[in-house]
């Protein structure tokens, strides 16, 4: 058994489906000129199967946080049954969300031991917000950011990605309304891989730009970033004395590989160490075995991945993000 002092430090990202209600232009293919059908691609892992991943990953890690993704998470049927289950190892929980079902199910995820939440709004815009999402509510995302604040499923970090022609031109009014909200704003570059692939470079706001029309519209002081953050944060105030934080992930112009410790499983149980890889190993046949050797076997393959991890990715993959989850 590794000394707690000496383990290595990870955070999980475990997508608990591939089924999503919206069909984003950067996340998922386009499927015609209808919304994408709720539909899985593949089955699912168990919730033992996950359940027992996270506990040899803690057994033999120090693991930092568990982030549960989709698809839509919310999708996955009976899904309070895992997070009380991954509760119970006194594990720090949030869940990524859509946030058009949030509302319902806002309180009975709380009670179940989620401490927080991330919700996709790429535009207050309805129509803009419809387009984006490919058929999505935005007064349905709203409703349910304003439930998961009122259960107190915080901090409420709200996540836009930047496409020129689309949405670039809402980032100030986004900011506002997480500083006016008490959601921390974070922006996000697109990333070439997936369907964004082939319109990658009509698309694309680098972070630098987005920089620049913050700290016009606002008062920003960078805060001191913890080891293995991904975000650029600041504490931000508009001219009104409104006060807040945003922050920028920039995974294209400003590449966080250096000291990345994630670890991504799919809700097909494939290993995933690297957003801009291709790369994937399937871990599904010894999760569910859940022997001795299966252990040292997913052991074995974590550590090795992480020590393998590159300085930088290329973004070689034609992978989809609603079958990693983000």
């Amino acid at each position: 058994m590794t000394t707690p002092e000496a383990r290595p430090t990870v955070s999980l990202r475990l997508s608990v489906t591939d089924r999503c209600q919206l069909g984003c232009l950067y996340c998922r293919p386009a499927s015609g000129s209808r919304p994408p059908k709720c539909t899985s691609v593949s089955e699912p892992i168990s919730f033992d199967d996950i359940a027992y991943f996270v506990e040899l990953i803690q057994s033999h890690f120090s693991l930092s946080k568990v982030h549960l993704t989709g698809g839509e998470p919310l999708l996955r049927p009976n899904l309070v049954q895992l997070i009380r289950l991954l509760a119970d190892q006194k594990l720090d929980l949030a869940l990524t969300t859509n946030a058009q079902c949030l509302e319902k199910h806002a309180s009975t995820l709380k009670q179940a031991g989620l401490k927080r939440v991330n919700v996709s709004l790429d535009s207050l815009n309805p129509a803009t917000f419809a387009n984006m999402t490919r058929g999505g509510d935005i007064q349905r995302t709203l409703t349910g950011i304003r439930q998961a604040k009122e259960v107190k499923l915080q901090p409420i970090k709200l996540n836009m990605t930047v496409l020129r022609g689309l949405n670039d031109h809402e980032v100030e009014d986004v900011a506002r309304y997480g500083l006016r909200t008490g959601c921390e704003v974070r922006f996000l570059e697109l990333m070439p891989i997936g369907p964004a692939q082939d319109k990658f470079d009509q698309f694309f706001v680098s972070a630098a730009e987005v920089h620049k029309r913050l700290a016009h519209a606002f008062a920003l002081k960078p805060i001191e970033p913890k080891p293995g953050q991904s975000a650029r944060r600041y504490w931000a105030q508009d001219s009104q004395g409104q006060k807040g934080v945003l922050g920028q992930i920039a995974p294209y112009t400003r590449p966080f590989c250096q000291g990345c410790r994630r670890l991504r499983l799919t809700s097909t149980g494939q290993l995933i160490t690297c957003l801009a890889s291709g790369k994937a190993i399937d871990l599904s046949s010894w999760l569910r075995q859940k022997s001795s050797r299966s252990e040292r076997i997913v052991k074995e393959i974590v550590a090795r991945e992480l020590d393998a991890k590159c300085m930088r990715g290329s973004f070689d993959t034609g992978r989809s993000m609603v079958a990693v989850g983000g």
